[in-house]
């Protein structure tokens, strides 16, 4: 018999899991199958003209590895067996609720729809609902993500991003900033995906800026996947960059200590909602207002969060981000005049 191989780490597809549940019913059912058996079954099953031999080795190596089935091989007999009669696979047994959450979670990724990562995990949600033979609830319908904006991203670059990601290497590209529109040439140690209101953005260490920096997907150009390695930082999750604060995609490269005055509507926003890890609330009823005390590195985002309440939401400290925020407000009155006059 043909050694088997270990195989590094595969993404579950649909295709891969329909081979997966035939190889599973076929072993479960008592039929020792061996692989040249296994390729015929899925033949057979899925109407294919063939599949190779080594993509089903290697999908008998995931459900080992992967999924932790007690495969064996018994040479009396020529093929595959259950250790333990009582294993099943995990997709056999997936209740009618789980497949409503599975549907659900689809839903709630919708804002991504277009993206290689929503298509890919639509596909693999589909299947595993197809496959247990349920339709769609009615009561999916009562679960919705309102529209917003999508970014488009180009499919190639994800692939190859992802593909740096995977292997640890270093990429460069073509990049033109939000600010700085120039196309400038970047060297950067892809460390993350984030994901963030419709957009995809990719977090790493700009060799050119000597700093860890996000880059937006849909503004990268020309990329290219060296064969040059680097070492993953232990440290590497971008949430830990955020100073405690929770306000998307972006930092600075130090945290800062805001403080910020609300009133009317916006008092019942931020009471409802963790603004960041060390938030404080405190309530003025006298002069009804809610002030509202948290750290950030996020200070754009904080900034355009504060713009986006009006006059509900007022900086009170640092010093320094309040006259930015005051100088913001009295170009956008100065526009406003000039557009009326």
């Amino acid at each position: 018999m043909k050694q088997e191989q270990k195989t590094p780490e595969r993404t579950l597809n649909k295709k891969m899991l329909e081979r997966l549940i035939i190889i599973h019913n076929a072993i479960k059912a008592g039929m020792y199958p061996d692989v040249p058996r296994l390729q015929k079954l899925y033949c057979e099953q899925t109407g294919y003209s063939k599949v190779g031999e080594a993509t089903i080795y290697r999908d008998i190596d995931m459900l080992r590895t992967y999924f932790h089935a007690p495969l064996e091989f018994d040479r009396d007999k020529g093929g595959y067996y259950y250790m333990d009669d009582n294993w099943d696979f995990a997709l056999n047994s997936i209740s009618t609720e789980d497949v409503f959450y599975l549907s659900a979670a689809k839903t709630l990724l919708s804002s991504f729809e277009g993206s290689p990562i929503y298509d890919s995990i639509s596909e693999v949600i589909n299947f595993v609902t197809d496959t247990q033979g349920i339709g769609k609830s009615s009561l999916l319908k009562r679960i919705a993500v309102p529209p917003v904006p999508k970014v488009n991203i180009d499919h190639q670059i994800w692939k190859k991003l992802l593909d740096a990601i995977r292997n640890n290497l270093i990429v460069e590209f073509d990049y033109n900033g939000r600010w700085n529109t120039e196309t400038t040439h970047r060297k950067v140690s892809p460390y993350q995906f984030l994901f963030d209101d419709g957009s995809c953005f990719l977090f790493g260490f700009s060799f050119e800026r000597n700093a860890e920096r996000i880059f937006s997907l849909s503004r990268i150009k020309n990329l290219v996947v060296t064969s040059e390695h680097f070492e993953l930082p232990e440290d590497f999750d971008f949430s830990s960059r955020c100073g405690g604060g929770k306000f998307g995609a972006f930092m600075s490269d130090n945290s800062v200590d805001f403080v910020i005055d609300c009133y009317n509507d916006t008092r019942e926003f931020v009471k409802e909602r963790m603004l960041a890890d060390n938030q404080k609330i405190t309530d003025f009823d006298d002069e009804e207002k809610t002030r509202v005390e948290f750290s950030s590195t996020q200070t754009l985002r904080v900034m355009e969060w504060i713009l986006s309440q009006g006059s509900h939401a007022i900086p009170v400290s640092p010093d320094w981000f309040v006259d930015n925020w005051k100088m913001t407000v009295k170009t956008m009155m100065k526009r406003v005049k000039g557009d009326f006059s």
